[in-house]
C-alpha cells in the first residue's frame, strides 16, 4: 500500500513540476515588448494573466499556512514589478516544496478551493499553472505549446473541478471540438479556450 501511495504522489508531483517548468519556460521567453498584448483572457493583457498566475499559486503556497496573498487574482495589476522570471521563480519552488513535503498518504490538502485529496490539490495548482502558460504563450506569440502529455496529466483534476469552478466564473463554457483533436486541444477546449486562438490583427 505504501508503495502504490508513494508511486501516486510521485506521479501527481511530476504534473505540478512539468507545469510549473512550462510557466517559466514561457514566462522567460516573452520579450519585453510584448507583455501588453491581449489574451484569451478576455480583457487581460499578458502582464495581468502573469499576474494572476502568480497571485493564484501564491495562494496555493499560502494555503499551507492558512493565509492567503494580499493581492486579489482576479483584479490582476496591468504592470510587471521587478524580474517577471525571478518573482515567479521563487513563488512556484516555495508551492512545489509544500507539496513535495506532504506524506504520500496524505487525504486531504489545503488549497485556496478548500481541502482536496492530494492528487486533486496538486493537478488543480498544476492546471492553473499550465493553462496561463498556454495563454500567455499565444498572446505573446511563442511557439511553446501545451504539451500532449502534460494536458493528458492535468485531466482528472480538470475534469473534477471545472464543471464546479464554471459556476463561479471561473472557466467559460466548454467549447466543442471537430474531429479527434489530441490531449492538449481537448482539455483547452473543455476549459472554455479555442486551442486556435491568435490575437487580434493589429
Amino acid at each position: 500500500m505504501g508503495e502504490t501511495q508513494g508511486a501516486g504522489k510521485s506521479a501527481v508531483i511530476e504534473v505540478l513540476q512539468r507545469a510549473h517548468s512550462y510557466l517559466r519556460e514561457v514566462v522567460a521567453a516573452v520579450p519585453e515588448e510584448a507583455w501588453g498584448r491581449p489574451t484569451p483572457c478576455a480583457g487581460w493583457t499578458a502582464r495581468q494573466v502573469l499576474n494572476h498566475a502568480r497571485i493564484d499559486q501564491q495562494a496555493y503556497g499560502l494555503a499551507f499556512t492558512a493565509d492567503r496573498p494580499g493581492e486579489d487574482p482576479f483584479q490582476p495589476a496591468d504592470v510587471l514589478h521587478g524580474d517577471p522570471v525571478a518573482e515567479l521563480d521563487k513563488i512556484l519552488a516555495a508551492v512545489a516544496e509544500a507539496y513535495a513535503q506532504l506524506p504520500a498518504d496524505a487525504e486531504s490538502v489545503p488549497t485556496p478551493l478548500g481541502p482536496l485529496p492530494l492528487s486533486v490539490a496538486a493537478g488543480a495548482a498544476a492546471l492553473d499553472a499550465a493553462v496561463h502558460a498556454w495563454d500567455i504563450a499565444v498572446a505573446t506569440g511563442r511557439n511553446l505549446p501545451l504539451a500532449p502529455a502534460l494536458a493528458a496529466g492535468l485531466r482528472p483534476a480538470a475534469d473534477q473541478l471545472v464543471p464546479r469552478l464554471r459556476g463561479y466564473g471561473a472557466f467559460a463554457p466548454a467549447l466543442a471540438t471537430d474531429g479527434a483533436p489530441d490531449e492538449a486541444s481537448a482539455l483547452l477546449a473543455f476549459l472554455g479556450r479555442d486551442p486556435e486562438w491568435a490575437p487580434p490583427a493589429s
